[in-house]
């Protein structure tokens, strides 16, 4: 069976370079326009161009998101912006408006077409009518069972993808109008506030002063609150539903987020296969994904439609349990030397932990560190600063370090 794509987010240049070194097959990525995360940060024109390149040298594509629900004023500049894209050699667009897709085939006839989960494709003949204008993949939305994808991937010769790992949306597969009626930040045109995350209690019409709480609680509860999806465990049942492309949320991720993230996918998927490279063990992996930032997991829809414990009432708050601290630049055997530049604060007496595509984790105990000139520092206060440390064992440029909150 072929083995999947593992389909990384990239917000930015430096999350896209993270992604390629972690693993990914394929990133997705957005310009500064006609995206659905205005917020994300995105790519200038020489910054998609570095990127692009970047990947291609070590065989990863490309994909550009054209996802927004454009209005009129949207159109202009669209073709341009699309040539542009093929120039650049971008692999793919995503895309769900049917005037942004029927201006691509027009424009850029051989730039492929991806249907992104925005297009809510929740059966097979959605996917034919898709496949029948050109597209050569669809994703799916986020409702669809196991049973569902693998009847539409029966009935349709078309590239299936779909997400296995990231933030959930309350409203059906992205389409919100929360955000815009509260905020007047249109979701749609990628200015998502999240409106679902925050606190509610229930008013009845004739009392307009009296809160009660859903379920009680003095702060109220969060009754959009999704849990974030995780399908590591099910990797085996997704690979052999024949799908091509297995998606991972967090273009608003940090690198941090998405080199952890992948790295787990990454050594699964390779799992699967008899090929993983650090380690093939489940509950390694289930421990990492706990070490970065994010909600309370769940299967999502692919089991059922997940009516208990699929929504956090208590919180809106992510689950924080370690700090991205630095990045490993250079590292010199002869002296044991590492240079490392800065993410957030540590000091001498700290214990820090590193990992890598290379090996799972070693702990790190600093008991001395210097700065750029040579000079003996106790701590690295400064965001990006350069600092040298002697450790027990060999890392490799673009390691990622990370402490333990509230580690002494």
């Amino acid at each position: 069976m072929e083995k999947p794509e593992l389909l990384a987010p990239a917000g930015t240049l430096e999350k896209l370079k993270f992604a390629v070194q972690y693993g990914a097959d394929a990133v997705y990525i957005a310009g500064k326009k006609y995206g659905l995360r205005a917020f994300a940060g995105n790519f200038s024109r020489e910054e998609m161009a570095e990127g692009i390149a970047f990947a291609h040298e070590r065989g990863v594509k490309v994909y550009v998101t054209v996802n927004v629900f454009a209005h009129n004023a949207d159109m202009d500049g669209l073709e341009d912006y699309l040539r542009e894209l093929l120039e650049l050699k971008a692999d793919a667009i995503i895309a769900s408006d049917p005037g942004v897709i029927r201006i691509s085939r027009m424009a850029v006839p051989d730039l492929p077409v991806h249907i992104s989960t925005q297009a809510n494709s929740t059966n097979w003949s959605t996917v034919q009518f898709w496949k029948d204008l050109g597209a050569e993949r669809v994703v799916l939305a986020r409702e669809l069972t196991l049973p569902e994808i693998q009847e539409i991937r029966e009935k349709v010769n078309v590239e299936l993808e779909t997400f296995v790992h990231g933030a959930m949306c309350i409203s059906y597969s992205g389409r919100c109008l929360l955000s815009n009626y509260m905020t007047d930040r249109d979701s749609n045109q990628g200015q998502c506030a999240q409106a679902c995350r925050w606190n509610y209690n229930l008013v009845e019409e004739k009392r307009p002063n009296e809160f009660y709480p859903i379920q009680e609680d003095e702060r109220g509860t969060y009754v959009f609150n999704s849990q974030d999806l995780c399908l590591l465990q099910h990797l085996p049942e997704l690979i052999e539903t024949g799908i091509k492309s297995l998606k991972i949320e967090g273009r608003m991720k940090s690198a941090y987020y998405v080199a952890t993230i992948i790295r787990a996918y990454r050594n699964m998927i390779d799992a699967y296969y008899g090929e993983a490279e650090v380690s093939g063990d489940i509950q390694f992996w289930l421990d990492e994904l706990q070490k970065v930032s994010h909600r309370p997991y769940t299967t999502g829809f692919y089991f059922g439609k997940p009516e208990n414990g699929a929504l956090t009432l208590e919180s809106s708050q992510y689950i924080r349990p370690y700090d991205f601290i630095g990045v490993v630049k250079e590292y010199d055997a002869a002296s044991g030397m590492a240079t490392i530049e800065q993410r957030n604060h540590f000091k001498v007496g700290d214990t820090i932990e590193f990992f890598s595509p290379q090996y799972g984790w070693f702990a790190h105990t600093i008991t001395e560190m210097y700065d750029k000139d040579g000079n003996e520092i106790t701590v690295a206060p400064h965001a990006q600063m350069v600092v040298r440390m002697p450790l027990t064992r060999a890392v490799y440029p673009m390691d990622m370090m990370r402490k333990q909150v509230g580690e002494k």
